[in-house]
């Protein structure tokens, strides 16, 4: 079959689903899995809430945040204030660790302030890890920054770019430090953020219903991209003619599609195994915590969120991530090993005891997870999107912009997509 459309989207995730509620009409989204939401999804469970990992909502954008609100009920909302920790040495670190030293034993926060004060100052810095020594110095750096961002990036740091992380890197200088000790904290951006009750799976079903579903072709797959000829083909052996095509699959895969084997090949990420746990019971440490980060190196979980916590319940529902490189091949991932290595690390810092039983799990490896941004790597992607964009073709979401980014970043870039294509520009 061959037919014509004026947008063709390529995934109906929360960058796909948005883009056509941008847009209204003269679109159709085609959508490999059986159900919308990509990543933003919940995993039907009776007892538990369960996503892909935590998807928390906090909004800088008034016109994003009433998007929001208009679209979920009320009732469904959970509002925090962010409980996060370090689990350092058996003790529970505020984050961010770089401005909180002073919790720490007085022998290791006057190394971490002497480090800091005399540390090598610059300007320029060669990579990620270069810049976390001339900021931070080496104390700060070798006690959590590089083990941790090592376990979640599962790469050398050498590798990213200074700045990888972007906005959300809690940067800080000496001044901050000290004032941190007489407790005037930095806010960060979500420091306040709400979650939903059902998940955020529920949001997404929201989205949907406010879309055409009928303009959504689930179970197809794109396998091929004809730039030149404005042509996708699908696994279902269907053929799309289009004006403009809008993409937020991974980069990577996209790139495969479209003949572009080689850069493909050269985008590095991490993929992140996801261990959704459900218990019988409370956490006989871990109470109000909303995530913790684990920069020892022992342990193979680099984080774990505390579903319950945020939800205000009381049986210990967690999701624990541990990060792999992009080389090692999902079939050599041994999900029971690192199971079982999991349950006895969260034993061996007192998430839970003997008494506690495991209830139900959902496994899943998140492919990508994390991208790893790098100047040259960079470089060769903002080349690239601009020759797409000449060619009517256009990048969006954390993945098909190959970008760290959160789920206002996703909305906004749809809406200001949209806003491009209706103007004609």
């Amino acid at each position: 079959m061959e037919s014509n459309v004026k947008n063709l989207i390529l995934g109906a995730g929360l960058s796909g689903l948005t883009t056509a509620y941008y847009l209204g009409d003269d679109y159709l989204i085609l959508e490999k899995d059986s159900t919308p939401g990509g990543y933003c999804r919940t995993i039907p469970n009776e007892r538990y809430v369960w996503d892909y990992a935590g998807h928390f909502y906090h909004f800088q954008t008034e016109k994003y945040k009433k998007l929001f609100l208009d679209l979920v009920d009320e009732n469904e909302i959970i509002r925090q204030k962010k409980n996060t920790k370090i689990f350092y040495k058996d003790k529970l670190i505020e984050y961010p660790f770089q401005t909180n030293i002073h919790e720490l034993e007085k022998d290791e926060f006057m190394e971490c302030l002497y480090d800091l004060y005399f540390r090598e100052e610059k300007e320029d810095f060669e990579n990620f890890l270069d810049m976390l020594y001339a900021k931070f110095g080496k104390a700060i750096v070798e006690k959590f920054l590089r083990p941790y961002n090592e376990k979640l990036y599962a790469t050398d740091l050498t590798k990213l770019d200074k700045d990888a992380m972007g906005r959300f890197f809690p940067y800080a200088d000496f001044r901050q430090v000290m004032e941190s000790i007489g407790n005037r904290k930095k806010e960060t951006y979500n420091d306040d953020f709400m979650y939903l009750k059902k998940g955020t799976g529920y949001f997404i079903d929201r989205l949907f219903e406010k879309i055409d579903g009928s303009k959504v072709r689930f179970n197809e797959a794109a396998v091929s991209v004809d730039l030149a000829n404005k042509v996708v083909t699908t696994d279902a052996v269907n053929k799309y003619h289009y004006e403009n095509l809008i993409n937020s699959m991974p980069f990577n895969e996209f790139l495969k599609i479209c003949g572009e084997a080689e850069l493909a090949s050269e985008l590095s990420y991490n993929k992140v195994l996801v261990l959704n746990l459900g218990f019988d019971g409370p956490s006989p440490r871990f109470k109000d915590e909303h995530w913790v980060y684990f920069p020892d190196k022992s342990l193979n979980f680099y984080r774990i969120g505390f579903y319950n916590n945020i939800l205000r319940q009381d049986e210990l529902s967690v999701y624990v991530e541990i990060g792999f490189n992009k080389v090692v091949d999902e079939k050599d991932i041994d999900v029971e090993a690192e199971l079982a290595k999991a349950l006895e690390g969260m034993k061996r810092v007192g998430m839970i005891d003997d008494s506690m039983k495991l209830v139900d799990k959902n496994i899943l490896l998140m492919d990508p997870a994390y991208v790893h941004i790098s100047t040259i790597e960079n470089e060769k992607v903002e080349k690239k999107f601009a020759e797409l964009e000449a060619q009517n073709v256009y990048m969006l979401g954390r993945y098909g912009r190959w970008t760290y980014n959160c789920m206002e970043d996703c909305v906004g870039l749809a809406d200001k997509l949209v806003e491009k294509l209706k103007d004609g520009k």
